[in-house]
C-alpha cells in the first residue's frame, strides 16, 4: 500500500501543517480528511507512477550528457548529424526500451 505522507507530500508540496504517523494522517490545515478524500488522492499518485514511471527509466538508460554531446561532434564529423548517426540510433532505442504508456 502507498505511505500516505507520500500522497499527501506529493498532492499538496510539503505544505507546513501536515503531519503522518505510522501511515496516518496526524495533523492537516483545516482538518483530518475524511478516508475518501485520502483514497482518492492515494489513486491519483498511483495514477501519476504508473503514468511517469517511464521516465525515471529512461534517465537510468541514457548515456551521460558529456558522452551524448561525444557522439554528436563524432556524427557531425562524420555527416551523420541526422537519424543514420550513433547518437540518434542510441537515443531512439533508450525511448523504444522504455516508451510513454499510452
Amino acid at each position: 500500500m502507498t505511505d500516505i505522507a507520500s500522497v499527501i507530500g506529493w498532492k499538496f508540496s510539503h505544505q507546513a501543517g501536515m503531519e503522518t504517523k505510522d501511515g496516518v494522517i496526524t495533523a492537516f490545515p483545516g482538518g483530518i480528511p475524511s478516508k475518501s478524500n485520502q483514497d482518492a488522492w492515494t489513486a491519483e499518485y498511483e495514477a501519476h507512477v504508473a503514468a511517469t514511471a517511464y521516465q525515471e527509466k529512461r534517465r537510468d538508460a541514457y548515456a551521460e550528457l558529456a558522452d551524448q554531446l561525444d557522439m554528436l561532434f563524432h556524427d557531425m564529423t562524420a555527416g551523420k548529424a541526422d537519424k543514420d548517426g550513433n547518437w540518434y540510433a542510441a537515443i531512439a532505442k533508450v525511448k523504444s526500451d522504455n516508451p510513454k504508456p499510452e
